[in-house]
């Protein structure tokens, strides 16, 4: 079945070339990002994305249906490739040859923090709190499925202590990312990330106490 294409008008009163659907979704989101980032959810319109998109009003609804709707397709792409980030620092490891899974947890969190900076403006646009009704318990799922990930990760044993255990290092990891997009400059960032994953790794022994968790105690990290 061949691809679905649309086409729009150019600002010389032409004509684009046909583009694909995802294309053209693609587009209209990375406007709404600029967007969104500028003004917030409750003051940006769906006519500043069709501007920056260069999108016509009826392609907006047609693949979106709402301000609201957009704001969620834009939050899920987010949400979608930060796993895939993750999921590729942990697949880089396993290829260098790393099996502790502390040191997997490190290598997912190392490419998610060392991502932030290029994305803080996204990480401000879901962090400030302007969001539509109802996003903060889509982000509750988007957290529970994290921690399990990591619950998976860690090879933990299903008892209470241990949940809180992952629950800790998994909201630590991610209060560190919202500390990263804070900073000014791509170096401030580079060095918060330092510290932080330093951090990270003072929290092996904590861990690897927990029943389940087969994780390698370094000499300089027991206490």
């Amino acid at each position: 079945m061949p691809r679905q294409t649309t086409s729009g008008a150019s600002p010389d009163g032409g004509t684009r070339k046909w583009r694909s659907t995802e294309t053209v979704r693609a587009e209209i989101l990375d406007a709404a990002r600029h967007v969104f980032a500028r003004q917030g959810f409750t003051e940006a319109s769906i006519s500043e994305v069709v501007e920056q998109s260069g999108a016509s009003v009826g392609s907006i609804y047609h693949h979106f249906g709402s301000k609201t709707d957009l704001f969620l397709a834009l939050w899920e792409r987010h949400r979608d490739e930060q796993v895939a980030i993750v999921h590729q620092g942990v697949v880089d490891a396993q290829a260098a040859g790393v099996t502790d899974p502390f040191d997997l947890l490190v290598a997912g969190s190392r490419a998610y923090l060392e991502a932030t900076w290029s994305r803080r403006d996204l990480v401000r646009i879901f962090q400030v709190g302007d969001t539509p009704p109802g996003f903060s318990e889509e982000q509750r799922r988007s957290g529970r499925a994290w921690l399990n990930r990591n619950f998976r990760l860690l090879g933990a044993t299903d008892e209470p202590v241990n949940r809180v255990l992952v629950w800790l290092v998994t909201s630590y990891i991610g209060e560190a990312r919202r500390e990263i997009a804070k900073q000014r400059t791509a170096r401030a960032a580079r060095e918060q990330v330092a510290a932080m994953l330093e951090v990270l790794e003072r929290m092996r022994p904590l861990l690897a106490s927990a029943a389940g968790m087969q994780l390698v105690v370094r000499d300089d990290e027991k206490h």
